[in-house]
């Protein structure tokens, strides 16, 4: 090991001591996620060498080890500040080159929870498929050029990105991490019960083929020496160790270039009069008046702040996901349909409470109950601009994959009155229930005040789904009495003029509310 390798390591080692010196609250999270990851790394482990001898041990494998070397690949995107020497411009000014400090952050790289993580993991990949004296000597090479490659992979994507990541848009894509987060859970569930239903079967031929993509080939390799074809693992041995070599040559330019160039990675900020003209043109499709600014105020914030941004794209993606997967899987609803006006409901609760601490330019033009309901109407309105034409969207597709057309009017009727009744129980609730959210971080409650985020959220849903009862009612007899079927078209107009009702009682009931409470609201949102 040469001298930088060295210094390097131990300093990865003091940065790791120093952190746990802080607090005696950081060195038991430590410790908790320390025993945690090593548990679970166990038990994958065993749980893989379970498999040995099985006919599908190769096809658990190989994707395995693809799916792990994808989670080293995201994981400086969205938790940049979870290492401290993923950021190798703390090193700028020391005389390093570049090819001597790659391999020193390489090294230092195999320490932590997640490399032994990995180890294990990877250990089990490859020896659940191993079989003879050879294939074992395949897979201690293997394993080691595995890890590497994943080891190699995470640190050329944050030093192509280090720019991006420890600036303010990196942060913003951090915290839209929550969106990969669910849509991966919808696809995870999505693929198991695929799997579930039809074996490990349909995995074969997509095993076969990432058995020839770095670093699954290199399990892919101890699987050809099993079998005897040790010309194949030779060449997925060659395929990814010239897969690190590449990565290796990219993270050394990338290092090259964020040490000898400056910091241009920051978006220079646009233009003013092209920002005047943009903000021109939306201004001129939106209401006069106060309104119209507060709508243009709400979508300025869904498209700029990034907690606000990340909750919506979440929703949308979410509300989208789940009745279209069902209906693909032949086991959906149309009235699954509902679930997309229902998830973007849910972003008129806490309207005061996304403003934070900035509430108090608003509070400052709100003198009036008048004032306090053409504020929740510029935001309302600002809501249904978007949920309108998407809930219409997300209901014609689902209809159209389970080819119930009849029902498209029924069902758009009633997410439309859900919609309305979110709408007014959201007012309602921002008003009475306000909290903070943080502008750092993932949290998206204040210390502190998650017992308000409950009872407004989840009371706020309970009640909309109270007031949604007689158009559920209806549509309930008349899908069961005889000849109602012929008319549950006229839900849809029944719906829509019904949810519109209740959001203007709800404005109007939350409008005194929040005038009166102006104060109290303002500390609750300032507290993060």
């Amino acid at each position: 090991m040469s001298r930088t390798t060295a210094t390097v390591v131990r300093l990865k080692l003091s940065l790791l001591r120093g952190g746990l010196r802080q607090s005696s609250g950081r060195r038991s999270a430590f410790v908790a996620s320390a025993v945690v990851a090593l548990l679970f790394g166990l038990l994958q482990l065993l749980g893989l060498l379970a498999l040995r001898g099985h006919a599908n041990a190769g096809t658990v494998a190989v994707p395995a080890t693809a799916v792990l070397a994808l989670g080293w690949a995201v994981m400086p995107l969205f938790f940049p500040s979870g290492d401290e020497t993923l950021d190798p411009t703390r090193l700028v000014m020391l005389p390093l080159r570049p090819r001597p400090l790659v391999r020193a952050l390489l090294a230092a790289s195999l320490v932590g929870i997640g490399p032994v993580f990995t180890l294990l993991v990877l250990a089990g990949c490859a020896l659940s498929v191993a079989h003879g004296g050879g294939a074992l000597a395949v897979a201690v090479v293997a394993v080691a050029l595995a890890l590497l490659v994943c080891v190699a992979l995470a640190r050329a994507v944050a030093a192509a990105n280090v720019r991006l990541l420890t600036s303010r848009r990196g942060r913003d894509l951090a915290v839209l991490s929550g969106l990969v987060i669910a849509v991966g859970a919808q696809l995870v569930n999505f693929g198991a019960q695929r799997i579930g239903s039809a074996g490990l079967g349909p995995l074969r031929p997509a095993a076969d083929v990432l058995s020839w993509v770095p670093p699954a080939a290199a399990v892919g390799a101890v699987r050809a020496a099993s079998e005897g074809s040790y010309a194949a693992a030779g060449a997925r041995l060659l395929v990814t160790a010239a897969a690190l070599a590449l990565l290796v040559v990219l993270w050394e330019r990338s290092l090259t270039r964020l040490m000898t160039s400056p910091d241009g990675s920051t978006l220079q900020a646009a233009d003013t009069r092209a920002r005047d003209r943009s903000a021109g043109r939306l201004a001129r499709l939106l209401p006069g008046g106060r309104t119209g600014t507060v709508m243009e105020r709400a979508l300025r914030y869904v498209w700029r702040d990034p907690k606000t941004k990340a909750a919506w794209v979440t929703s949308l993606a979410i509300g989208l996901i789940v009745p279209v997967f069902n209906a693909v899987q032949g086991t959906g609803s149309i009235y699954f349909a509902c679930f997309a006006a229902g998830m973007l409901g849910i972003q008129m609760y806490n309207q005061f409470g996304q403003d934070t601490s900035a509430f108090w330019m608003v509070a400052l033009t709100v003198s009036s109950p008048r004032d306090a309901y053409d504020e929740l109407r510029g935001r309302a309105l600002a809501l249904l601009v978007i949920t309108l034409p998407y809930a219409a969207l997300v209901t014609v597709v689902t209809t159209a994959l389970l080819g119930d057309w009849p029902r498209l009017p029924e069902v758009l009727g009633l997410s439309l009155a859900l919609l309305g009744a979110m709408l007014a129980t959201g007012a309602w609730t921002s008003a009475r229930f306000p909290y903070s959210i943080p502008q750092e971080g993932h949290k998206n409650v204040a210390p502190g005040q998650a017992g308000l985020a409950w009872i407004s959220i989840f009371g706020g849903m309970v009640a909309a789904a109270l007031l949604c009862s007689p158009v559920i009612t209806a549509a309930i007899w008349l899908n069961v009495s005889a000849g109602g079927d012929a008319w549950t078209w006229t839900l849809l107009p029944a719906g829509a003029a019904y949810g519109a009702a209740l959001t203007w009682a709800g404005l109007r009931l939350a409008a005194p509310r929040t005038a009166a409470r102006l104060p109290e609201i303002l500390a609750a949102v300032s507290k993060g």
